[in-house]
């Protein structure tokens, strides 16, 4: 990511609030859809910094010995900690990990869970003048890579020892963290909700680093795993608020159908405004047209389960 790009996708987060609970009527919040396995990427889709340069990409994860005492950690750190240091920690956008270490041999891993081709590209597609509909890069995937960096977790963030599992119940949950990936293939980097509420509806739930750590835990507390921590857990999300979300259909439906014309350049124009490397002239203009949108406008084109919705946005002061 860019630092232009990085400065769009902070100043929009700022913008519509950084931090679910109630089904409304069975509806919401909508599913996150799951797939029977996890497609190639496409060659368009590149990432500035390569996904899992150290570990198994695949997030495969070796046996360990039954009679093994492994010791699990809790691990955050700001997001782009390696670029910007604790600046993102200031307003507690954190990254989540999960540590382990074998009694037995001494050995260290990190499990994390994170974005292909960067947040960015998950968040916004790409307009292509090619292709008609946006072309989204948004796949995320687990990532197992031998050792724990002590100092990068611990610097400005938290390693915090939370359990002790035993060899049976680490594999059973390294093959349910291969289920997992193989069948949850794509980063949503929203959370979005009526308000801020305690009896707010949860229109869509994230799916991204903290909600891997979330199903882990959970995992492994059915597994009998006993998690103990010291301090509250406090997981990154990044809210929209709005009314009720209106469904408007997928790629096919919206932008093969010469009826839906004007609605698949408005979508193709709200995307335009977020599209990477651009100018600083261009970068003004585009946070002027964003604003205008989102904040005066009201409206959020939202995309989640591979098909489009419309948020009529709210902002609380």
């Amino acid at each position: 990511m860019k630092h232009a790009e990085f400065v769009v996708c902070f100043l929009l987060l700022l913008l519509l609030h950084v931090g679910a609970q109630i089904r409304s009527n069975g509806r919401w919040p909508v599913p996150y859809r799951r797939f029977d396995h996890r497609p190639d990427a496409d060659s368009y889709c590149e990432a500035l910094y390569p996904f899992c340069p150290t570990g198994d990409r695949d997030g495969r994860i070796p046996d360990m010995k039954d009679s093994d005492v492994i010791s699990v950690y809790r691990l955050q750190t700001p997001v782009w900690e390696f670029k910007y240091g604790g600046l993102m920690g200031k307003f507690h956008i954190m990254h989540d990990a999960i540590g382990f270490s074998s009694s037995e041999t001494g050995a260290n891993f990190t499990m994390e869970w994170y974005e292909l081709f960067q947040l960015g590209n998950c968040t916004f597609p790409h307009v292509r003048p090619e292709v008609y509909p946006p072309f989204w890069c948004n796949q995320g995937a687990a990532c197992f890579y031998d050792g724990i960096d002590d100092l990068h977790w611990s610097q400005n963030g938290t390693l915090e020892k939370i359990a002790e599992i035993t060899g049976n119940q680490f594999n059973a949950m390294a093959q349910w963290v291969q289920d997992d990936n193989r069948t949850g293939i794509y980063y949503e980097t929203w959370t979005v909700r009526s308000d801020p509420g305690p009896n707010a509806t949860v229109w869509f739930e994230s799916y991204d680093c903290s909600q891997f750590v979330h199903r882990t835990f959970r995992k492994l507390t059915d597994l009998g795993a006993k998690l103990s921590s010291r301090s509250q857990t406090n997981y990154t999300k990044i809210y929209l608020y709005s009314g009720e979300p209106k469904y408007l259909g997928n790629d096919s439906a919206i932008f093969g159908q010469p009826a839906l014309k004007n609605l698949a350049v408005d979508i193709r124009t709200f995307y335009h405004t977020f599209r990477p490397h651009q100018s600083f002239t261009d970068f003004t203009i585009s946070l002027l047209e964003a604003y205008e949108k989102i904040v005066l406008d009201k409206s959020f084109y939202l995309y989640y389960n591979f098909e489009y919705w419309q948020l009529p946005m709210k902002f609380l002061m």
